[in-house]
């Protein structure tokens, strides 16, 4: 394998998957192929009755009828003399539900010569039973362990063997098909007689069988299994290599990710987007790196048409390239929305479509003729070939408007007609400046200088200009000098562009991506 198929090599892809099969596997084998019903048994106590150190007269007791009590018992317990307390034991017991199901009578599996009453055999080795009481019903009916359940006890083998074997005898208790709910349990308490003095017995056992789940010796806090523990070990190693996979090696480039050089040409007003979007893009595709040139929409169709098809340039405009740049070919990128703004002088909140009509045609000259203040009218444009001035002659004023001779703002005071910039930025410069001024640009790009009206009583909002409600929009558009191979840094971030995060970077400055419309003609122009 060489070298690049190993640094290919989805490591991380495999360490999940396995971690998924492990986890699975231990789920299946826990909960499915062993079973979910569990019968728990748990020996609480199994102690002599007499113990290891006897006090015969009690602190401050001089009573001589109690002194020595358990030794005067020691001789014959109930008229038994066979049974010595010395060798009487008491031996508690709980069974419970340790699984996540209910027990029925039906799922016990155990055949006994007692009949189909008994569920289990309690067993205790060496020793006899003399004694049984149930105690501690944990919502168990009485009945369920009553003198008709089929509870009992007996012995098997005998005490005393022949020569030369040793002895085989075994408690028994049997008890009874109990049904249990998760987590109810109840007590055996026996009363047990060791015959062969001086010989150490087994600890009790129950054996038995559950349909679709098993018996089991628990404990009282006990340790989880060993297989859990070595599961668990696992599962944390198996996070901490992938931590370190993921710290150590470095993030792949995402598939839209391609390197080398691209100059962006074009609006100004979309400069702002572009920048962010390309910045984004450069952190995440270190190969890759931008310049700019943004002089206006024309004039960056006509320097991608000069440079001819290569991929080192993508220009960005308002509007389409019209019947002058054939060679071309455009992408809609976004829909955009751009204001009206006024001088803070002028103090108008909303203009109709149609007063906006008679300000460029030069049909109203100041602002009292509209509710306004006694100031002339000051038209602030952009100069020809401006994306976002074509999208106020073709969407306000019916392509119908005055011819001006082209005045530059520069030193423009209040009193002029009219006067021209190159640039989005100097829209909103020569408004706030100049009094009784109007002009219009990006609704992204307006700020506190300058003051934004509503049209025909309607601002720019995501929900109005997909209805159309909101007139003053445009369409964005990608222009590339022909086709481009797929695999080159114009592709890839026309990509990113489109599909990618930069849409993000659209609707963060007002815009509406095209790749996701609400109406087929949404980004038409």
């Amino acid at each position: 394998m060489s070298g690049d198929a190993v640094g290919e090599f989805p490591i991380e892809i495999v360490l999940s998957v396995i971690g998924i099969v492990v986890a699975l596997a231990a789920f299946l084998r826990e909960f499915v192929l062993v079973g979910r019903r569990r019968l728990g048994y748990r020996v609480q106590m199994d102690t002599p009755v007499t113990g290891e150190i006897e006090f015969p007269v009690p602190n401050g007791t001089a009573d001589p009828d109690v002194t020595g009590a358990l030794r005067n018992l020691r001789t014959t317990v109930a008229g038994n003399p066979e049974w010595q307390l010395k060798n009487l034991s008491l031996v508690l017991v709980r069974i419970e539900n340790s699984g996540s199901l209910r027990i029925d009578a039906d799922d016990y599996t155990m055949d006994s010569h007692a009949g189909n009453r008994v569920g289990l055999h309690m067993t205790f080795p060496g020793r006899e039973v003399i004694g049984l009481a149930v105690t501690e019903l944990h919502e168990v009916p009485r009945d369920n362990l009553g003198r008709d359940s089929g509870i009992a006890w007996r012995q098997e083998g005998t005490a005393t063997p022949p020569p030369n074997q040793s002895p085989d005898l075994v408690g028994v208790i049997d008890l009874p098909k109990v049904p249990l709910e998760r987590g109810h349990h109840y007590k055996i308490l026996a009363v047990l007689n060791r015959p062969n003095d001086g010989v150490k017995t087994p600890e009790p056992t129950i054996s038995g069988g559950i349909k679709g789940g098993r018996v089991d010796r628990t404990k009282s806090n006990a340790r989880p299994p060993w297989i859990l523990v070595a599961l668990s070990l696992f599962l944390l190693a198996l996070v901490v290599i992938q931590l370190v996979v993921a710290v150590v090696q470095p993030d792949p480039p995402p598939r839209d990710c391609a390197a080398g050089e691209l100059t962006v040409v074009g609006s100004t007003a979309m400069a702002p987007m572009i920048r962010k979007a390309a910045d984004s893009y450069e952190k995440t595709c270190t190969g890759a790196r931008f310049t700019f040139d943004f002089a206006g929409t024309e004039p960056g169709l006509r320097a991608l048409t000069k440079a001819g098809p290569t991929p080192g340039m993508l220009a960005i405009g308002d509007g389409t390239k019209g019947t002058s740049f054939a060679a071309l070919t455009e992408l809609p990128l976004a829909r955009a929305s751009f204001s009206m703004v006024l001088h803070s002088g002028v103090g108008l909140k909303d203009l109709s479509t149609q007063q906006i009509r008679d300000l460029y045609r030069g049909n109203i000259r100041n602002w009292n003729q509209i509710g306004g203040p006694d100031l002339p009218v000051v038209l602030i444009d952009r100069t020809a070939g401006s994306g976002t001035r074509r999208a106020l002659e073709s969407r306000l004023l019916e392509d119908n408007r005055k011819v001006f001779r082209y005045t530059s703002c520069i030193g423009m005071a209040a009193g002029g007609e009219q006067c021209e910039v190159d640039v989005t930025e100097e829209v909103a410069t020569f408004v706030a400046k100049i009094p009784g001024a109007v002009g219009y640009l990006e609704t992204s790009a307006v700020g506190d200088e300058v003051g934004a009206v509503t049209i025909d009583g309607v601002g720019p909002t995501p929900d109005t200009i997909r209805s159309g409600a909101y007139r003053f929009t445009g369409v964005e558009y990608a222009y590339t000098h022909g086709s481009v191979a797929g695999d080159s840094l114009v592709a890839q971030f026309l990509d990113y562009l489109t599909r990618g995060k930069a849409r993000l970077t659209m609707t963060e400055f007002g815009n509406i991506p095209c790749v996701d419309p609400v109406e087929p003609k949404f980004c038409t122009p």
